[in-house]
């Protein structure tokens, strides 16, 4: 059963031209030109319950959009949406009991208070019974590993330590569907591995439905076996992650390194050269090629060590957008 169906959703925000200078401010009280940007233009997608989908594309390609107009922040132009059989933005109280947003850039617990506060007013407002409360909050603390920093001033905590935070509060309320832009924007590889591995535990024994948006594409990669794309407002892409690799990749990287130097001539016919040093090269070698070459290799020149490698996922995404911005 689907969780979230969205049909021909569109949003269109419209502005006003102003040219610079005193003069030109005056004029524009009497006389203004408005102006219109299609942030989302009539998306078609629909995601199953307990199914975590990575939402991907540029900056301003209507991801965040999306996900507002979905958890009911704002309202579409045009077309339909539902999320758990309801419309997001009638802002029905036993849908939004039963959803979460959580936005890498924005805060949603008190700055100058302890999260232990946050998390109290969020029982409160989302009307958590006692036991229920304890018991979740337990949960996702011990998950979380931050026990220890209840009591301490969110203002005081780590960029990794506040996001661990904004997740228990988006959690406590055991919400069926979770909206995340960008949760691991600015931590560091030991954090961000830290919230992967926590959302990908909370996903496989809660069932819940999720939308992932994020410019790191390890984020991804580890977390979801499908992804839609949009670019421009519009879905480029919808479906498996690994399709989608095979689809637009049609080679793999053969990393080499030598125990004597090798002339870059006798390295050109075994692929393209992406990285080169006195004893290491990277080729671009096609797939059906790849382990033909890495024996071709082995048996002629001084080798001492081979990886072949798959072609990182955000190259996939920047072959798709340059491809797409040529034909348009």
């Amino acid at each position: 059963m689907a969780a979230i169906n969205v049909q021909n959703l569109s949003k269109t925000y419209e502005y006003y031209k102003k040219q610079p200078g005193l003069m030109n401010s005056l004029k524009s009280l009497f006389k203004r030109e408005k102006l219109y940007t299609e942030a989302v233009k009539a998306v078609n997608f629909s995601i199953e319950e307990g199914e975590m989908v990575g939402f991907l594309g540029p900056n301003g390609a209507g991801k965040t959009t999306t996900l507002k107009m979905l958890s009911g922040i704002i309202y579409p132009t045009g077309g339909e949406a539902t999320v758990l059989g309801y419309t997001p933005w009638k802002r029905q109280a036993a849908f939004q009991k039963q959803f979460a947003l959580v936005m890498g850039q924005k805060n949603q617990l008190w700055w100058d208070l302890p999260a232990m506060e946050s998390f109290i007013l969020n029982k409160e407002i989302y009307e958590v019974p006692d036991d229920q409360f304890k018991q979740t909050l337990d949960e996702l603390t011990e998950l979380l590993d931050i026990k220890d920093i209840l009591d301490v001033q969110v203002r005081k905590l780590s960029l990794g330590q506040r996001m661990k935070c904004e997740l228990v509060a988006a959690l406590l309320h055991s919400p069926k569907v979770l909206f995340l832009d960008e949760p691991t924007i600015g931590l560091d590889v030991v954090s961000q591995n830290n919230i992967r591995e926590f959302l990908k535990k909370y996903n496989k024994e809660k069932k819940i439905t999720i939308i992932l948006t994020s410019h790191y594409m390890e984020d991804v990669e580890a977390l979801c076996k499908r992804v839609v794309i949009i670019n421009h407002g519009q879905i480029m892409y919808d479906g498996g992650l690994q399709k989608l690799i095979d689809q637009y990749i049609n080679h793999k990287l053969l990393e080499v390194t030598f125990t004597e130097k090798v002339k870059t001539e006798d390295l050109k016919q075994y692929g393209n050269i992406k990285e080169r040093t006195i004893k290491r090269v990277v080729l671009e070698v096609p797939k059906i090629k790849v382990k033909q070459v890495a024996a071709e290799m082995l048996l002629k020149l001084p080798v001492d060590d081979i990886l072949i490698n798959e072609v990182d996922v955000d190259e996939v995404i920047r072959k798709i957008f340059s491809e797409k911005m040529e034909k348009s």
